[in-house]
């Protein structure tokens, strides 16, 4: 439609110029032509028979007639004249505004006359120093035979150009079309849930890029849902155990070892351990959505970083009870003091030292290593367990993502911890990263930044 309508326009633009302006059009031109001619000769006039000869080159060149006249408006001189030069020897009236010109003592003039066959002529006056006077006459308007054939010419040109125009822009709307089209197509089929559909490439460049911005769009989002449903997998598995075990046990608290203290208790310590492991489930889901929903502002305040590390330890104390874990802190100084969010980096902590019992394996030791450095303090929380393969590590904070995929129940945590960790470190604009080598453990790390002193 635009093609087409830019092709209008330019016909417009060639008939109003061609046909309805073209009388307009070459007045100016005849009229902004013998002035040069005049100049030229007023110039270069000699009263010899050689520049004589120059006039009638001039007249055929210039398509202009010229006539040289004395003071009685007499002439001596004139180019070969045709039916289009005026001589005013066969019109009287013309041979009077000639005269009037001569008595007015101008240099030069200018001025329209109609003959009587109704064909309008310009005529240029010309005073010359020698005393005598030049009458230079062209005829005013396009000869009718050349505006009929124009405007043949043009009907034609309309015709074609509108044609063609309609032809080539229905080709490129196709060819523009098409692969939007079949884009919009496989689009539909994606938000139905379609993660095979593939978006096709065109030859066009931008429609190519966002073919190319789709499918990229298309393996990240099929590589989310897949996350996603193992993440509710993962916690439902993580609920429904749980859930059983309080059954179980509560069942047979009721039915059997209601009488028995000793078992009674134990039974019930066990449902209790059940019900916070379920409670930390609940919590850390809690705390991941809030914090990605930038709802938790920090509360910083000073505290001091080694005690915090030692309390998070004490609580970790029924894994070496239990499963003869050992927990080293090695410190740079007894009292290290930052400021920082106490509760949100406690949390931080707790989810690396969980993370790395969780995938500690024969060598149970899990080391936290506190590094005094002039511009932050590093915190290092050290495992000797399995490792993350080097393309796994990428991954490791994503929300959903689980490096084992095929899931196995660890001994505490929620699989969420990692995400939350992210989250509050970069809440506090902390650097923070881990180091891992297959089979020989992995070391999480990050940084906080001393404040600098005024």
């Amino acid at each position: 439609m635009y093609l087409i309508i830019f092709s209008i326009l330019i016909v417009v633009f060639l008939w109003l110029f061609q046909v309805i302006f073209l009388n307009k059009y070459y007045e100016w031109y005849k009229t902004q032509n013998i002035q040069h001619v005049a100049n030229e000769i007023s110039n270069n006039y000699e009263n010899s028979e050689e520049f004589l000869n120059v006039l009638e080159d001039i007249s055929m060149n210039e398509g202009i007639c010229i006539e040289v006249m004395t003071d009685d408006v007499d002439w001596y001189y004139s180019t070969n004249m045709n039916r289009y030069c005026l001589s005013y020897k066969k019109i009287e009236s013309l041979k009077n505004e000639k005269k009037a010109f001569i008595n007015s003592k101008e240099k030069s003039t200018i001025f329209k006359f109609n003959s009587v066959n109704n064909i309008k002529f310009l005529i240029y006056g010309l005073r010359l120093d020698t005393g005598e006077y030049i009458f230079l006459n062209t005829v005013l308007d396009p000869i009718d035979s050349t505006i009929t054939i124009l405007k043949n010419q043009l009907i034609l040109v309309t015709v074609v150009v509108i044609l063609l125009s309609s032809i080539i822009a229905y080709f490129i709307s196709n060819r523009l079309s098409k692969p939007i089209t079949s884009l919009n197509e496989s689009a539909k089929a994606f938000a139905q849930g379609d993660y095979k559909v593939v978006f096709p490439n065109s030859d066009i460049s931008e429609i190519n890029e966002l073919a190319n911005s789709l499918n990229y769009a298309k393996v990240e989002l099929a590589k989310t849902d897949e996350l996603r449903k193992d993440l509710i997998a993962n916690v439902s598995h993580d609920l429904k155990t749980p859930l059983t075990m309080i059954k179980a046990y509560a069942e047979m608290v009721r039915d059997i070892t209601y009488k028995n203290k000793k078992k009674r208790e134990e039974n019930l310590n066990i449902i209790i351990e059940e019900v916070d492991r379920l409670n930390l489930l609940v919590t850390d889901i809690l705390e991941l959505s809030s914090i990605q929903s930038n709802i938790n502002t920090l509360k910083l305040e000073k505290f001091d970083l080694i005690s915090v590390i030692s309390d998070i330890i004490h609580r970790f104390k029924i894994f070496s009870l239990t499963e003869n874990f050992t927990f080293e802190l090695l410190k740079d100084a007894d009292v290290i003091t930052v400021k920082a969010d106490k509760q949100k980096i406690e949390q931080v902590i707790y989810n690396l030292i969980s993370n790395a019992v969780n995938y500690s394996e024969n060598e149970k030791i899990v080391t936290i290593k506190v590094i005094n450095n002039p511009d932050n303090i590093r915190v290092e929380i050290i495992d000797k367990g399995k490792g993350i393969d080097k393309e796994d590590i990428k991954y490791i904070w994503d929300r959903y993502y689980k490096v084992d995929k095929k899931y196995k129940r660890k001994m505490v945590g929620t699989g969420l911890g990692l995400s939350i960790v992210k989250n509050i470190l970069e809440l506090h604009k902390y650097n923070f990263g881990v180091l891992s080598e297959k089979n020989k453990g992995t070391t999480f790390y990050f940084e906080i930044t001393k404040e600098k002193e005024e």
